[in-house]
């Protein structure tokens, strides 16, 4: 597997790999996460660095994770996670691990102060996520604490505080 920039040739798959990795039980309607990339990547806080998709050995994307530049307080000093997708046949083999481990890493080497997604409580904590509210970064919704989470980096600083506000796209939601 190789993790890797998007390119304007990826922008098919990454949308099957959503679809497919978010795909209701019954089949019915396009998942919004398949949309909500395209979304991003026509607003102006789409950051290209930190859209990377995990390819097979013979060059399939198999896997995607975007993060989009997020605001704490009206400062755009946070990034807003995900969607992060993997197809199904390639789920519970490293691949959303090793996207995760990429786009932080990404990040961390670009100065970002801080990582937030609204994702499983029991997934995401072995990257170093918990609760946003423990560091002060409040929700613009009612999610519950454990949903809401936050990753601070090398560049983090007390200071950083407030309500939280995703890329206008997911508002859209």
């Amino acid at each position: 597997m190789l993790i890797r920039r998007e390119t304007p040739a990826d922008v098919d798959a990454i949308r099957a790999v959503h679809a497919a990795a978010f795909a209701k039980a019954d089949g019915n309607g396009v998942p919004v996460e398949a949309t909500l990339v395209d979304a991003l990547r026509a607003d102006e806080d789409w950051l290209p660095a930190y859209s990377l998709v995990a390819t097979d050995p013979g060059g399939q994307v198999v896997g995607h994770v975007v993060a989009t530049r997020a605001r704490v307080a009206g400062e755009p000093v946070a990034l807003g996670l995900g969607p992060l997708g993997v197809l199904p046949d390639w789920q519970r083999r490293g691949v959303g691990g090793a996207l995760m481990h990429a786009v932080l890493g990404a990040a961390d080497a670009h100065d970002e102060p801080l990582v937030v997604l609204l994702g499983h409580p029991d997934y995401y904590p072995r990257f170093g996520f918990r609760p946003a509210v423990e560091l002060g970064v409040t929700p613009p919704q009612p999610w519950g604490p454990q949903f809401f989470q936050a990753r601070p980096l090398n560049a983090w600083r007390e200071s950083i505080r407030g309500e939280f506000r995703y890329a206008r796209p997911f508002e859209d939601l």
